[in-house]
């Protein structure tokens, strides 16, 4: 029997990971707050913003920019009603890939990825400095956020185990490999145009404002920034993403593209605006992308990885049947903490243990059912081998932590964690739910297995040859 392949995703933190190409950080208690940094921005500067938008065409006559305790956010200079318009900015101001097009830079950078033009006409933008007609837009514009690609080695030391921590080191090498194509492809053959060195610090920054600071759904090869609407803050309150925003047109015929900020709910003068960022994100991927997390079950998540392996004696098979269902070789099934295991999951995990005496399924004649078959136990051994498979896997995924569930609790209640801790703490107790959550499930099938249907049994009631009682009937000539 073939035994299932967990992939286990967490990755342990050693010096040798994060490369030098990235400058090591700061300890936390150095760096400056996200509060402390928006208000060295003078009054002025926050006036001269707006002037800036309403000069070039936007409109924001109900909020102004301010800080707030996520940094700067907007901020109601009159009660505001639900649905109400709150900015308009007209695509003339939006940064996106027609932008870096008509841009001096924008001859070198045909054929690059959305993201790596933006990036880098962001970087430009920045060394132009005063004479950048962007200057008014990137001087609001953080430093770094509480995203965990910006955090220090002693910060990344709090999720060791998490599969945070493996997402935000796949994050950061894939960005440090895209910055050494785009530098030597680009940067260090077109000094005229780069005035300065860029480094690789300076393009995590820049992806990580891409990644912050992009709405939603504009996003991948839509992907833009929307200077003054992209201050609007997160609010977990808000549980619907409907109407906070669209594109739409303006002007003779409506050719005149201007993005419409709404506000998803009524605000009364000096709170702010907020709307919600994504439904769809767990508490990790929100932690990677805006650095910050929900106290919110559903957004407690877990993603099994599971293979076929290519050395598996029927791997051509169970290939063809995972595709034939929407699979493939490699399968990745997110468990929400208080949800029920994903339809798939099963059905797949059958399917890769499948082996032995159980083989016979994997020929040609059953391949029309074969998967009606996997949604439901095939045999003891193959049900057990999953169980034991699954229940090894969250064994040595939650002995990778360094806390337990009821230590990081403890730590919550105290009240006593800046923002990066109580990121940490709440990702790291959350996968570990979870993790005893699908433990659990996994257990309570162990001890059924006995009480189980299993094909053979399913097959001979079918043909009629099973009583009542379960036994098993036989004819005589």
């Amino acid at each position: 029997m073939a035994l299932p392949r967990i992939i286990s995703p967490p990755r342990l933190l050693s010096p040798t990971i994060l490369s030098s190409q990235f400058r090591k950080q700061p300890p936390r208690a150095i760096l400056q707050s996200k509060e402390s940094a928006a208000s060295l921005l003078s009054e002025s500067s926050l006036v001269d913003f707006s002037n800036w938008l309403v000069s070039r065409g936007g409109v924001a006559p109900s909020v102004k920019p301010g800080p707030v305790p996520e940094g700067l956010g907007l901020i109601a200079q009159r009660d505001i009603s639900r649905n109400e318009v709150v900015v308009e900015v007209p695509k003339k101001l939006w940064i996106d890939a027609d932008s870096v097009a008509t841009s001096e830079i924008g001859q070198v950078c045909g054929g690059l990825r959305p993201w790596v033009c933006i990036a880098l006409f962001l970087l430009r933008e920045r060394q132009l400095g005063d004479t950048s007609p962007w200057k008014t837009y990137l001087d609001v514009l953080p430093s770094s956020t509480d995203s965990t690609i910006f955090w220090s080695e002693e910060e990344l030391s709090q999720i060791q185990g998490t599969q945070l921590l493996s997402t935000t080191i796949g994050v950061k090498e894939y960005v440090q490999s895209e910055f050494a194509k785009v530098e030597e492809e680009i940067i260090l053959k077109n000094k005229n145009l780069f005035l300065g060195s860029i480094t690789c610090d300076d393009f995590l920054w820049a992806f990580g404002i891409l990644r912050s600071r992009a709405f939603s759904r504009l996003r991948g090869d839509n992907l833009a920034l929307i200077p003054f609407a992209d201050l609007i803050n997160h609010n977990p309150a808000i549980t619907s993403e409907d109407l906070a925003w669209e594109i739409k047109g303006k002007g003779l015929f409506g050719r005149d593209q201007v993005f419409s900020l709404r506000a998803p709910l009524l605000v009364k003068s000096g709170e702010q605006v907020c709307i919600q960022y994504d439904l769809e994100k767990s508490n990790a991927e929100l932690a990677l992308d805006y650095g910050l997390i929900e106290s919110n079950p559903n957004r407690e998540v877990y993603t099994l990885t599971l293979e076929i392996s290519e050395s598996d004696p029927f791997y051509g098979d169970k290939l063809d049947i995972a595709e034939s269902n929407g699979l493939g070789q490699t399968a990745y099934f997110d468990i929400v903490l208080g949800h029920s295991l994903p339809p798939q999951l099963l059905p797949y995990l059958r399917l890769v243990a499948l082996g032995g005496t159980d083989a016979f399924l994997l020929e040609s004649i059953f391949r029309n059912a074969i998967w009606g078959h996997l949604e439901l136990p095939l045999s003891h051994e193959n049900e057990e081998a999953i169980c034991r498979v699954v229940r090894d896997a969250c064994k040595n995924a939650l002995s990778a932590y360094a806390t337990s569930v009821e230590e990081d609790e403890g730590l919550m209640e105290s009240g006593n964690l800046d923002p990066r801790m109580q990121i940490a703490v709440g990702v790291r107790a959350g996968e570990k739910k979870v993790l005893q959550q699908i433990d659990s499930i996994f257990k309570n099938r162990e001890l059924e297995l006995d009480g189980l249907e299993y094909y053979q049994e399913r097959r001979l009631k079918d043909l009629g040859l099973v009583g009542d009682n379960g036994e098993i009937i036989f004819w005589e000539s």
